[in-house]
């Protein structure tokens, strides 16, 4: 099992190398980077440049991209709207993979091996349209994203189109076997349960989001500090 871990952690900040030195002295074999522009601007070939050159010269990987959510700077917060392949509007589906696409274009300069794709807002209803949208999307992407060497995972998050048991009815009923899942245990312990989950999508999953919560809303904890089943943190 590769542990990687997740540059949101510094979303806040600018990702330049001295995050990527934390990162491995932490422990951790690879990360995620996290596709937001006030951290990490995937539409700047110096920023991306400057992070590559630190991975050619060091043991710590790109293991994945997890891509935007908003195309701003303030994540949404000035009024920029989501980027949303399930959205009611085609222009605005357009749009959204366009965004994503950019995040892609990264591995053109800074090589990783997965993109973490969200499917659309925690208010989308599952409908036989949004599973349309969302399969066009994966198979949109995909053959973008297949060129570049990047296979595409998406996550299960807290709407309805993402229940483990909607995802993949996606992938089936889409014939998209080249997309993998990213099995989110603090989403899934908020929705259906860890245990029904994986066992649902088992065979899919390429990647898991480890991270806590008490059951009520998504903490992002560290593991250990909710309730999730399972080891519990050593004692400080």
């Amino acid at each position: 099992m590769l542990r990687v871990l997740s540059t949101h952690l510094f979303l806040n900040q600018r990702l330049h190398p001295g995050l990527l030195e934390l990162a491995s002295k932490s422990g951790a074999e690879a990360v995620e980077i996290f596709a937001a522009r006030q951290h990490f601007d995937y539409g700047d070939r110096e920023h991306i440049s400057e992070l590559a050159d630190w991975f050619r010269s060091n043991e710590l990987k790109a293991f994945s991209v997890h891509a935007p959510l908003f195309p701003d700077r303030e994540m949404g917060r000035a009024g920029a709207p989501a980027v949303n392949v399930l959205h009611p509007e085609k222009a605005r589906r357009i749009d959204a993979m366009d965004e994503i696409k950019r995040a892609l274009e990264v591995a053109e300069i800074l090589p990783f091996q997965n993109l973490v794709l969200h499917l659309g807002e925690r208010t989308d209803g599952w409908s036989q349209r949004s599973m349309e949208y969302a399969e066009t999307a994966l198979e949109h992407l995909g053959a973008f994203a297949h060129p570049l060497g990047v296979r595409l995972l998406v996550e299960n998050l807290v709407s309805e189109p993402t229940t483990p048991e909607h995802l993949l009815e996606i992938l089936e009923l889409g014939h998209l076997k080249h997309v993998g899942i990213c099995l989110d245990l603090g989403h899934a312990h908020l929705t259906v349960g860890v245990a029904a989950a994986i066992a649902t999508v088992g065979p899919r999953i390429v990647s898991v989001h480890v991270h806590d919560n008490h059951g009520i809303k998504d903490e992002h904890l560290w593991p250990g500090d909710g309730i999730l089943p399972g080891r519990q943190r050593s004692p400080r």
